[in-house]
């Protein structure tokens, strides 16, 4: 590697194409940083004090430095951005001189010349700079003075018009001085002695930072050689960007956290997705090649698209994912991509797919509406497929769904109906979703719910009139505060302005009232001619029940439940406190006081076995403990920098290797000690409820 400080122009100058690599993402900067660009330039140019500005670097590979060539071709690793605006501002500061009488040291040939074209070269040879696909194009022709129609990049063309419209004759002598005072750290990188990813990787440059996408795209084309280059990107990276259209930059990072999920079996944080890529492809559990790699990610991604982007060929399938959608349930994809990949090897029939989908909807929104935390979803979620039995997969997974317990738990139809019917709907984030389907249930002919407006049966006002007063009776105070936001009392209308505050009778018989209306929500009130507790449970309970079939939950007999239980438990080793070497003695009277104060905690927390330490948990692990010979070890599953201990007991391991699970150690050794320890548990405990 060579790498000097050098002025821009001077780099730039002399017969040498910079070449954009066809796997580096297309010109993105955008005007806010084109100004801070232009300002600097002008800033450098009228301030004696400055010597110059440093705008980042320019790093690029070429054959070998001491490769001797017309026009050495060098691909450019990181700099395009700053290559190509400053390319811009030279364009159109040429177009200017040429344009008007300016008195400067220069003129628009050399600047063409010496800066944008290899004048003695022809076909693409002749220009410095070679961007990629469309922006190609766009920059060609701008060079050439030629306006830019038909498919073209609109950042250049927006940019290049910027800096046009930012010359002027009082300024021009500025621009270009300050171009000719623009400094880099030029990086030549040679072929099989530098490694170009980890010094791409390490760069810290200005201008837009790189998704992680666009890491992970660099990562797998950086290192081949241009054909299979070009042959992955062409044939399957670049049709895959496309088919994200304008959800790429912001979609596809989160496909690849799914992806990994898939299969790695954890789950890597939004931000570190890169780094569980790299660790992924150098890993047994990747593809042998980089193709294959390519080819399991560009198959994947396909399902993504088809259930986040609603790209799905078959409607049915396709309206089933837009209720995964709507309930927002983003933490099913690492369930459903390998599923929908099963349904595409044609190991599952359309029709069971449909049916895992639903289950996935029901689950959700039975959770939703019985108010069950949902952090727990996305572990629910990321271990789920491996419940599925492959020669009985529906039945296999609606016992899973059926075995869940406590908080994983699949709210049974007296819990579902329980809760539906008192829960606070209107301001349910699912409200519009609930009733859009308690209203098209089997229906053929679907009404667009969105035409309506949530209509309260019993008005809102709290000042109810002389009418409601007399209906709902002498609470009618307690009455309205019970059960105005519930199930029984909202329904859909068109003529919500209408209905109003009227009394009962009015709301039916009025022109548009519920009598007339053709929505099935309001039939209900046409058969009845008060509104009070009573008719308000009753249709509460109709609709609960109505909802309960919708929204169905598995219900698959004992003996079946039983066969998958005992499958469980043969796959699942027991462990005893007895299998602990070191918990005897004093060390396990020691352990049963610990244990007895944490199982105090919370009436949610649980002991378990586990082969090499006893986990005590509520959602999840917030204490492990490790007997020892001489203490217990405990790991407390929270953060370092999170955990308040005034007399330093905790060490932080997030760095180690521990049995456990979190980034803090502690021992305790003597019952004197177990105070001290117990309140740094219950801040461990009180973090994870807080999560919850």
């Amino acid at each position: 590697m060579k790498a000097t400080s050098a002025n821009l122009l001077t780099v730039i100058k002399g017969p040498k194409q910079f070449v954009i690599p066809i796997y580096q993402r297309t010109y993105s900067w955008l005007i806010p940083q084109c100004n801070k660009l232009f300002n600097d330039i002008l800033k450098v140019s009228t301030d004696e004090n400055l010597q110059g500005h440093f705008i980042g670097s320019v790093v690029y590979f070429q054959e070998s430095i001491h490769t001797v060539s017309d026009v050495p071709k060098l691909l450019v690793i990181d700099g395009q951005q700053r290559l190509t605006t400053v390319s811009l501002l030279i364009i159109a500061l040429a177009e200017f001189i040429k344009e008007n009488e300016v008195s400067i040291d220069t003129n628009f040939t050399k600047l063409q010349n010496y800066y944008l074209l290899n004048s003695e070269e022809e076909n693409e040879l002749r220009y410095k700079l070679l961007l990629t696909r469309r922006d190609k194009d766009t920059l060609i022709n701008l060079i050439k003075g030629i306006e830019p129609s038909g498919e073209f990049s609109l950042r250049l063309v927006e940019n290049y018009k910027f800096f046009k419209g930012k010359i002027s004759k009082e300024n021009v002598n500025d621009i270009y001085n300050g171009i000719l005072r623009l400094f880099i750290v030029d990086v030549a990188l040679e072929k099989d002695k530098d490694n170009p990813q980890l010094i791409f990787e390490s760069m810290n440059s200005t201008g837009l930072d790189l998704s992680q996408a666009d890491l992970i795209r660099n990562y797998i084309l950086m290192g081949q050689d241009i054909k299979l280059q070009t042959e992955l990107y062409e044939k399957y990276w670049f049709p895959m960007e496309q088919s994200y259209g304008n959800e790429y930059a912001t979609k596809f990072d989160w496909f690849m956290r799914d992806y990994l999920s898939v299969k790695t079996g954890s789950i890597p944080r939004i931000d570190k997705v890169y780094e569980e890529f790299k660790a992924f492809v150098q890993s047994s559990k990747a593809p042998s090649t980089i193709t294959e790699v390519v080819q399991d990610i560009f198959k994947y991604s396909g399902f993504y698209v088809n259930m986040v982007l609603r790209k799905e060929k078959n409607e049915d399938l396709k309206k089933l994912f837009t209720n995964i959608l709507k309930l927002k349930v983003d933490v099913s994809y690492p369930f459903l991509l390998p599923v929908y990949n099963d349904y595409a090897l044609g190991l599952l029939s359309v029709n069971d797919f449909k049916e895992i989908i639903k289950l996935v909807e029901n689950y959700v929104f039975r959770r939703a509406i019985c108010g069950i935390p949902t952090n727990s979803l996305n572990k629910t979620f990321a271990t789920l497929y491996k419940s599925i039995k492959p020669h009985t997969y529906l039945e296999s997974l609606q016992a899973a769904f059926q075995l869940m317990e406590n908080y994983k738990r699949f709210p049974n139809d007296v819990e579902f109906e329980k809760e539906i019917v008192l829960k606070d709907v209107y301001n349910f984030r699912s409200r519009n979703y609930l009733l859009h389907n308690l209203e098209n249930f089997n229906r053929k002919e679907i009404v667009n719910t969105d035409d309506y407006t949530i209509e309260h049966i019993m008005p809102q006002n709290p000042k109810l009139n002389a009418k409601w007063q007399v209906m709902l009776g002498d609470n009618w105070q307690e009455v309205q505060k019970k059960y105005l936001h519930t199930l029984g009392n909202l329904t859909l209308t068109g003529y919500n302005p209408e209905l109003s505050d009227n009394p009962f009778d009015i709301k039916k018989s009025i022109e548009g009232g519920f009598d007339h209306s053709p929505l099935r929500l309001n039939s209900f009130m046409q058969k009845v001619d008060v509104w009070n507790e009573e008719k308000i449970q009753e249709r509460a309970i109709e609709l609960a029940l109505k909802a309960s079939k919708i929204w169905g939950a598995p219900n698959l007999p004992q003996e079946i439940l039983d066969k998958y239980k005992r499958s469980e438990e043969k796959e699942t080793t027991t462990y005893t406190i007895e299998q602990y070497e070191y918990l005897k003695g004093d060390m396990l009277e020691l352990y049963y006081a610990l244990k007895k104060r944490i199982l105090n905690i919370d009436a949610s927390v649980k002991e378990e076995y586990k082969k090499l330490y006893i986990a005590f948990k509520s959602n999840t692990n917030f204490v492990d403990i490790v007997p020892q010979k001489a203490r217990l070890r405990l790991s407390l599953n929270i953060e370092f920098n999170q955990i308040d201990d005034p007399l330093g007991l905790c060490i932080d391991v997030s760095d180690k290797g521990r049995w456990g699970n979190g980034d803090i150690e502690v021992g305790i050794s003597k019952m004197s000690e177990l105070d001290n320890v117990m309140d740094l548990i219950q801040q461990a405990f009180d973090i994870q409820m807080e999560n919850s």
